[in-house]
């Protein structure tokens, strides 16, 4: 299949990328948009999910050549010039790339629980809405080694425009899914052998250098993160089989979401062994 010139702002062909700036459209269509030619590349060569079709320009279309020329039998690749392409999505693409993907059937996030081997590192996430949060955790799960990202109640998408963008691609990657309910299905996890880590600022929580030193740490470990300024629910932190903290400076009250999780990954990262 050629590259596809396109020349006019309504052209049938490229009718799912209007609108893009529109989470819940896209969603009813049953499609997300990777932004920008870092992300694009990474959705051609190493995500987990299905490339629908590509909207460059004629410069991004030359710098991502080598990933599209190989597609060019399967994949559609429309090229338009950078105030075309602005007009059909809603906005100004700096870099002049767009890919459309198939959003994947919606595993529960109990039976990613149940696949995962012996020794697995997860995150849970409660309450964590803000797209940049979202995408910051999951380019640290997929930095530090983690199996898998869980959602509780009032997670932003994974597949929101931004998160993908902020997380360089690292929620097409990672392996997802949500809770159907809340909180009873982590006690579910601590009947498949989860260990439950809750992380807090609170002062009487364990020292995570402390914790990781510990047998249970190293087996099947999943960590929960809440929501900024609010933390975990008390539900969610009752579930919890410990509780642990980043030591901070005096007078600091906590971190980022994001933050805390790559601190805490990166102490009990599994890409080193």
């Amino acid at each position: 299949m050629p590259f596809l010139p396109i020349d006019h702002f309504d052209d049938p062909r490229i009718a799912d990328y209007r609108n893009v700036p529109d989470p819940e459209l896209l969603r009813r269509r049953g499609v997300f948009v990777a932004e920008g030619r870092l992300v694009v590349r990474t959705l051609l060569t190493s995500s987990r999910l299905q490339a629908l079709s590509v909207l460059v320009t004629e410069a991004a279309r030359r710098s991502l050549a080598d990933v599209l020329d190989p597609r060019a039998g399967d994949l559609p690749v429309f090229v338009a010039d950078r105030g075309l392409l602005a007009q059909v999505v809603g906005f100004n693409l700096h870099r002049g790339c767009l890919a459309l993907g198939a959003r994947p059937a919606l595993r529960a996030a109990t039976d990613v629980l149940a696949s995962l081997p012996d020794r697995a590192l997860v995150v849970v996430l409660e309450g964590v809405g803000n797209a940049d949060n979202v995408g910051g955790v999951f380019r640290n799960a997929v930095a530090f080694g983690a199996d898998a990202v869980l959602l509780g109640p009032g997670c932003c998408d994974p597949l929101y425009r931004k998160a993908i963008r902020v997380s360089i691609g690292g929620t097409l990657r990672m392996t997802y899914a949500k809770f159907s309910s809340w909180p009873d299905p982590l006690r579910e996890a601590g009947k498949a052998g989860f260990t439950l880590a809750a992380l807090t600022p609170a002062g009487d929580a364990e020292d995570l250098a402390r914790f990781s030193e510990r047998p249970e740490s190293r087996g099947r470990l999943a960590l929960l993160f809440g929501a900024e300024g609010a933390g975990l629910s008390p539900a969610a932190a009752a579930a919890a089989d410990h509780r642990i903290r980043i030591p901070m400076a005096a007078g600091v009250d906590s971190l980022n979401v994001a933050t805390s999780c790559g601190i805490a990954l990166h102490r009990l990262q599994r890409v080193a062994e």
